[in-house]
């Protein structure tokens, strides 16, 4: 059987557009940031032709409603930052957080710094589950002081919610209702 240049190129180009899909789907499903490394893993493309199908889903992918985003050698797919007022408004219940999940994660954004200490005095005792989800999810910064922590919003809960750091204020409006009246306690 005779192979030809241009049924070569055929094969190749058919190879590369299914690794693509490959690595779109698995971007699409983690819905999280992901090494080359597990990208790797998951697709098995060589790491070397993964960088460049990454390349080029991100400008496939330039002027539509979906993002390839890269930050610090991670890739994920999002929302393109134009559209991303749409996913906010139907995140609102999502269950990716409970209500109480919310809760704290809202006083916490408004009173930041804060100790952990008067986080479990407003919230209660599942506080202390709630900061370890958010310090794993790199949403906050916990340091430790003394007996507490001093909790603060990291750099990544601004990038996870589509907000700008000047934004901060714009969080009081999600402070739930009787949290404001503890408002000294913070001190």
């Amino acid at each position: 059987m005779d192979i030809s240049k241009e049924s070569m190129e055929e094969i190749d180009s058919q190879q590369e557009g299914e690794q693509m899909r490959k690595i779109e789907a698995a971007l699409f499903v983690a819905g999280k940031f992901m090494s080359i490394q597990e990208l790797v893993a998951l697709t098995e493309v060589n790491p070397i032709l993964l960088k460049k199908l990454l390349e080029d889903l991100r400008d496939k992918y330039r002027d539509a409603g979906i993002a390839i985003i890269q930050k610090n050698n991670l890739w994920k797919m999002d929302v393109s930052d134009d559209y991303s007022w749409i996913v906010n408004k139907l995140a609102t219940g999502s269950s990716e957080f409970s209500k109480a999940e919310q809760e704290t994660l809202a006083i916490l954004a408004y009173k930041q710094p804060m100790k952990q200490s008067v986080l479990v005095k407003i919230r209660g005792n599942k506080a202390y589950e709630h900061v370890k989800k958010f310090v794993e999810m790199g949403l906050i910064k916990k340091k430790k002081m003394g007996h507490t922590s001093e909790l603060t919003l990291d750099e990544s809960f601004y990038d996870y919610f589509h907000i700008s750091e000047g934004e901060e204020q714009g969080l009081q409006g999600a402070m739930p209702e009787g949290a404001v009246e503890l408002e000294g306690a913070a001190g």
